[in-house]
């Protein structure tokens, strides 16, 4: 066991600070635009705190003080472009830096890899793949090492080369934040206020960040400048590389585990996303080249068939006849995504979803080793500040004994509070936007009759210019569709503080704790935002018609200037990080990939488009973090969090989403039925087990005299039948206008095929998921030799410690043995 450092040992006492303050000593600029140092070039910029010369003095002086009681070297320096800000820039010396790298665990290299990493099967065509990844020149493959949380008193076991790179600038930073959000600004009697966030909050900074190693498009000339933001936009984020593959270990390394986990999913997405894209494409192409030789559409197209089908009026009174085959356009298209190809390519989506996530899983491993976050556990991740600054209950951490606080009161309400505030105010907010798509289906029907009935009107002399532009159908579709976008803005908006509130009210322990909390509020509230419309034109939108009669800024642009901007100062006029984090990031690629697997039987060429979006979104996204915003504070992460889970439920609930789609919203099961039909129902012309009379037979028939007088239409042109898509029994039958039998086999094939589709895939995911490992075995034999390496080190340590102690007591014992044996010869000659 490692031995486990509690924080309050390193803990500031702020009573040190009510005698004697110690102010942050100013320097002025060295002329160094490129400069990551202090002014005598010597102490590493760590950190950068950025405020305006206003009436919050006091507690950014005790602020300032206690960083500098707690060891951080700190230097200001006035801004060049506007008088009124300063920026003090913050140094954590050698000594800081071990104490808390000790506390926060964070894994330093102990000796390089010495396990032959397996030979890649794409080595043969190395020749080829080479253009395809970065330029080797530029970012070379970084060493391996086996690695181990940081110790202080086993500097000589650790692999130190150079004191000033021992630490990587990710990591000063991350220790640099963590004290930062822990040192005090105030003390009113036993009440302790502390830490940067509220400090940003409350007006006294006006932003803290870490720096940007150089300028994104020139390269710095600085010594000791690794220049990896010039690297990463040159390989990575410029345009010109979008068919190169991502530079993981380097974004990584610049940006921190959290921000390279999210880009090595996004890349690890969109790569599989090329398999599915390729069968789409295939599908599509097959409903295209069959579109005119489809049987159903044949017959609607043909003058003797469709031609002599009289259809009945789409809506009451207003709506006139119509002949079938003036959808024949409309029929050929519809048959490119409704046809057999898309029932394999529905399946084949369900089982590519499995494959997806079980190979993420193997290579989340992967990149967990690699990165060391293998360990990264509860009790390894420090508490948030918000957490620590209200706990007044001390509990025994089963696994490390070691104490840490809580909050007494939490203990008891906890779930209460959960479940009466939490869920329930998610669920009232999925019921409002339930409500508020309801309440615009019923404007649209009020809407669409309204604009029926104006246009109708011939005394409205002033519509009679649109008559033949504005049709009810665009007019209620136009108006809709803007009332339905100002909602969900505006209820996006007001959920998503809604959501913070709540969250910020459960006080989770760790960050990744509160990340996951609001990540898992935020989307089922956006699930339903954003895929509710879907599910209503999938499943509700016509379903529920009945019988005729009775229907229903860049980095360098400062240096265009004439003055000599600093490093620091170029930063601050880059764009600040959101609070969210990536969770916006995440948000649009998890919502993308619900459209990718829920709806793809609707549309084939779905993974076609995300893949040419991703291709995209990719480069924006490094864009934009390397270019327009400041540094992003390195941050750990061992998984994608909670969206590992959100997507395990969106797989499932695709397979039952694309099975009910094509069987109650396609013709797939009805033509399959008609097909497979060995006896002639009495209402369905059957031709010897082909497609041929399909049409006919899917048409029932109303007698125009059953029409009401609210439901007549006003153009009455002497026809006595009409024909409307549904399986009914005819005029003069003893239930005419109910459902025949035919209807009746038709929902049964429905829901046998949806149960029958559903166990066979998911009989199939489960075998996949149980064949696939998710950690694959090479990175288990690493895993094992790292732990094997590091017990030997502990060993020998402790050992060298035993026997450090062991020696004076054995000069001791020794010394007494020789003055009793020198005693005894005394006695032996008297």
């Amino acid at each position: 066991m490692y031995k486990i450092m509690e924080e309050e040992e390193f803990e500031f006492q702020p009573t040190e600070l009510s005698d004697d303050l110690c102010f942050c000593p100013q320097a002025e600029f060295n002329n160094k635009p490129d400069s990551l140092f202090f002014n005598d070039g010597v102490r590493r910029i760590d950190f950068i705190l950025v405020y305006e010369d206003e009436d919050k003095k006091e507690r950014r002086e005790y602020f300032e003080a206690s960083l500098m009681k707690m060891g951080m070297e700190l230097e200001a320096t006035q801004s060049v472009v506007d008088d009124k800000l300063m920026f003090i820039k913050v140094h954590m010396p050698w000594d800081v830096l071990c104490t808390y790298a000790e506390v926060l665990h964070i894994k330093v290299p102990i000796q390089p890899n010495d396990l032959a990493s397996s030979s890649s099967p794409w080595r043969f065509f190395s020749c080829i793949t080479k253009h395809f990844y970065p330029n080797e020149e530029l970012i070379s493959k970084e060493t391996e090492y086996f690695t181990a949380p940081f110790e202080k008193d086993r500097l000589d076991y650790f692999y130190i080369k150079e004191k000033d790179i021992f630490f990587t600038p990710a990591m000063r930073s991350r220790m640099a934040y963590y004290i930062l959000s822990r040192a005090p600004y105030e003390i009113r009697g036993n009440i302790k206020k502390f830490g940067i966030t509220k400090l940003l909050d409350g007006g006294v900074y006006k932003a803290a960040y870490p720096l940007h190693d150089c300028r994104f498009n020139v390269k710095s000339t600085e010594q000791g400048c690794p220049n990896e933001r010039y690297l990463l936009y040159e390989e990575w984020a410029h345009p010109k590389s979008f068919y190169k593959m991502q530079p993981l270990d380097l974004i990584r390394k610049y940006y921190g585990e959290k921000i390279g986990i999210y880009f090595a999913w996004l890349g690890f997405y969109t790569i599989m996303l090329t398999l599915a894209a390729v069968v789409g494409l295939g599908c599509f192409i097959y409903g295209y080249k069959t579109q005119e030789t489809s049987t159903w559409s044949k017959e609607v197209c043909d003058p003797q068939i469709g031609g002599n089908i009289v259809m009945c009026p789409q809506c009451d009174k207003f709506c006139k006849y119509w002949r079938l085959n003036t959808t024949c356009e409309a029929s050929k298209k519809l048959c490119i995504f409704d046809n057999f190809g898309t029932l394999v390519f529905a399946v084949f989506m369900s089982i590519w979803v499995t494959l997806f996530l079980e190979f993420w899983k193997r290579y989340q491993a992967e990149l967990e080793y690699e990165w060391d976050t293998v360990e990264f556990l509860e009790q390894e991740e420090p508490p948030r500040p918000e957490y620590e600054a209200k706990c007044s209950y001390e509990r025994k951490n089963p696994v490390t004994g070691v104490n840490h606080t809580q909050r007494l009161f939490l203990i008891l309400i906890c779930l209460y509070s959960f479940l009466s505030i939490g869920i329930g105010t998610v669920l009232f907010w999925i019921l409002l936007i339930l409500a508020s798509i309801v309440a615009i289906t019923v404007y649209r029907l009020a809407v669409f009759f309204t604009f029926s009935h104006r246009l109708r009107n011939q005394d409205l002399k002033q519509l009679e210019p649109l008559k033949e532009y504005v049709t009810p159908q665009m007019a209620t579709s136009v108006t809709a569709s803007l009332i339905s976008f100002v909602v969900i803005m505006i209820l996006n908006i007001l959920y998503e503080r809604v959501a913070i509130w709540i969250t910020d009210f459960e006080l989770p322990r760790t960050k990744t704790d509160y990340e996951n909390s609001l990540t898992l509020k935020m989307f089922l509230f956006q699930f339903v935002n954003y895929y509710s419309s879907c599910f209503y034109i999938a499943f509700a939108k016509g379903k529920a018609v009945s019988y005729p009669g009775r229907l229903t800024l860049s980095d360098d642009s400062a240096l265009g200037s004439e003055k000599v901007i600093p490093r620091w100062e170029q930063d601050y006029q880059l764009q600040p990080v959101s609070k969210l984090g990536l969770f916006y990031e995440y948000l649009e690629m998890v919502i993308q990939f619900g459209f990718v697997t829920l709806f793809v039987a609707s549309f084939p060429l779905a993974p076609v488009l995300a893949l040419v979006n991703n291709l995209f979104e990719i480069r924006v996204d490094a864009w934009k973090i390397t270019t327009q915003f400041r540094r992003v504070m390195p941050e750990k992460a061992q998984d994608i969090g909670a969206w590992q889970p959100i997507l395990q439920g969106v797989a499932i609930l695709a397979v039952a989403t694309n099975a009910m789609i094509i069987a109650f919203t396609s013709d797939m099961i009805p033509r399959l039925v008609y097909y497979w039909s060995f006896s002639v129902y009495p209402y369905v012309d059957h031709y010897n087990n082909t497609m041929a009379g399909y049409i006919n037979s899917s048409l029932s028939i109303f007698d125009t005299r059953d029409f009401t007088n609210s439901s007549r239409p006003f153009a009455d042109t002497g026809i006595t039948t009409c024909r409307y898509r549904d399986f009914r029994y005819p005029p003069g039958h003893p239930r005419q206008y109910e459902h025949n039998v035919y209807y009746w086999h038709v929902v049964a094939a429905k829901m046998a095929f949806i149960i029958v589709v559903e166990h066979i895939v998911y009989l199939t995911k489960f075998i996949l998921s149980y064949m696939i490992p998710d950690v694959p075995y090479a990175v288990k034999e690493q895993i094992k030799r790292e732990k094997y390496l590091t017990q030997v080190i502990l060993h020998e340590t402790n050992l060298k410690l035993v026997t450090k102690r062991l020696k004076p007591i054995a000069k001791d014992c020794l010394k007494e043995t020789e003055v009793k044996l020198a005693m005894e010869e005394m006695d032996l000659d008297l």
